[in-house]
């Protein structure tokens, strides 16, 4: 099947190699290795996560409005209703799909764990020592062997799909990309959703790279203790994802200029510190504007596909032959006939500047093995009503992450 990959390896610069127990500390940007897991895509488990996509905004907006004090300005009536702290789901990846992940090392001495990276959520989290078996296949964090573990006497209660992620909150040391994040904030899981068993998710744990806003416990994510703590030549983090062997990278504290073409850098503002939002010019199809300018959108690498509202998938696909929709509740999947799904991938403009998917990303793959029919890379949801752009989109661009000047930068690949 056209997404069945063997997992991603990739090399750091200097001293940080993959599988290294240790990473050094350094005062310079650095490369961070990235992993990509990706198994076969199919009609089900994307709609499996394309629930969790929304249930995991649904959580956030929640927690923004319990540490804001008022309703974050995308979340619908619903949002705030449904999801309390401490009882709130946030689905974050399910098995069956994109996932990107690089290590981190936690605790005095230090020990090494992997994290998916994802920018659509704020909080960290590893299993246990004291996790039970739905732990098993996982590193465990182990508080009582590091002298610079804090038990912050706070637990944390994720709910899923399928079950929660629940624990104690510690204060720890954490390492990422040669920097250290002294007093990190972190989840030790005592129980793990089904979500996140071994089988399904490869990393050990998970490392929200958003604002603290939407932080559930609430504390600052890892991104921004560094940050805080002036270690950085820049506040910002540059993102590579690709399905080739080698080419994925998250670049901490600077960006990798050899990764883009300078001249077709642009940046769009935060819009609301919480997540990474940004204003959508416009999306287009063959050259034709679709559905309305200056959307509101959340550049998530958390999200495999690219998710607007319902009546803006339909407008988007509208007029395109054969194309199949294959509604599940409030959700809709895509798919048209592999042979002509290329010709009809988006282009994207921010801050003026217009970036195309390839046919390649945005064709998922057949809809079952010996199908004619592709499932596209955009889908809908009625429990949205803004742009999620995830990885269909991200792997055509290198994309930064500048924390001080509240900016997301967009640039064409080398």
């Amino acid at each position: 099947m056209k997404l069945a990959h063997s997992f991603t390896y990739l090399l750091a610069l200097l001293s940080l190699v993959a599988g290294s127990p240790i990473q050094q500390l350094n005062t310079h940007a650095l490369r961070l290795p990235l992993e990509r897991r990706n198994n076969q895509v199919s009609v089900k488990s994307l709609q499996a996560h394309l629930k969790q996509v929304t249930a995991k905004y649904r959580q956030g907006f929640a927690a923004y409005e319990v540490n804001k004090g008022h309703a974050h300005p995308l979340s619908m009536p619903s949002s705030s209703k449904t999801t309390k702290r401490g009882a709130g789901n946030v689905p974050l990846m399910s098995q069956d799909v994109d996932l990107w992940y690089a290590s981190i090392d936690v605790g005095t001495p230090a020990k090494t764990f992997t994290v998916s990276i994802d920018t659509g959520s704020a909080d960290l989290f590893l299993p246990s020592v004291d996790c039970d078996d739905s732990c098993d296949g996982h590193n465990r964090y182990d508080p009582s062997k590091s002298s610079t573990a804090v038990d912050l006497h706070k637990p944390f209660w994720l709910s899923f799909g399928e079950g929660e992620v629940a624990g104690e909150q510690f204060a720890d040391n954490v390492v990422i990309g040669g920097y250290e994040a002294k007093g990190q904030t972190l989840g030790a899981a005592l129980k793990y959703s089904p979500d996140f068993s071994s089988d399904n998710f490869t990393p050990d744990g998970l490392a929200g790279f958003a604002f603290e806003s939407i932080s559930e416990y609430p504390a600052p994510p890892l991104f921004q203790t560094l940050v805080d703590s002036r270690q950085l030549q820049e506040d910002v983090f540059g993102v590579k994802l690709s399905a080739a062997p080698g080419a994925s990278e998250l670049y901490i504290g600077g960006t990798n200029t050899a990764l883009y073409q300078q001249d077709t850098l642009t940046y769009t503002p935060v819009t609301e510190p919480g997540y990474w939002e940004v204003k959508l010019d416009q999306i287009s199809r063959a050259g034709a504007p679709v559905g309305k300018p200056e959307a509101p959108s959340i550049i998530d690498t958390g999200t495999t596909l690219i998710v607007a509202n319902m009546n803006d998938t339909a407008s988007y696909f509208a007029g395109i032959a054969n194309v199949t929709a294959t509604v599940d509740e409030s959700q809709v999947i895509y798919s048209m006939p592999c042979d002509i799904i290329e010709k009809y991938a988006p282009t994207l403009t921010f801050g003026g500047h217009p970036f195309t998917v390839s046919g390649d990303t945005f064709n998922l793959g057949p809809v079952e093995v010996g199908s004619s029919d592709c499932v596209a890379g955009i889908a809908g949801s009625d429990d949205v009503d803004f742009w999620v752009v995830g990885d269909v989109f991200l792997q055509n661009v290198y994309s930064i992450f500048d924390m001080c000047k509240l900016r997301v930068g967009f640039a064409e690949l080398t």
